[in-house]
């Protein structure tokens, strides 16, 4: 169990290092292990739908498709935190490349 945390806890730094770049392809996995819970970590939909959300924002409709999946399961104050999370990402990152 460890060693599959250890594991989800590298590809989650590997993911965010290449959603920070743009890729909408770690966007879209980061949403997927926030949504199915990778390697005995929780569900965190909020989180989930963040990913989602700034995958869909670059075109991505597997992410498109995802994030309106996990909004159903989802109250109106969470899609709301979780847009604002995506908005707060957007613009660290933005800040970090100029």
């Amino acid at each position: 169990m460890a060693t599959s945390l250890k594991s989800a806890e590298f590809l989650l730094e590997s993911w965010l290092a290449d959603a920070a770049r743009g890729d909408p392809d770690a966007c879209f996995e980061l949403g997927v292990a926030y949504s199915s819970g990778l390697d005995g970590m929780g569900v965190d939909l909020v989180q989930a739908h963040k990913w989602f959300n700034l995958g869909a924002m670059s075109g991505d409709e597997r992410s498109q498709q995802c994030r309106s999946d996990v909004a159903y399961e989802m109250t109106a104050r969470e899609i709301s935190e979780a847009q604002r999370q995506a908005r707060a990402w957007l613009m660290e990152t933005t800040r970090r490349a100029a």
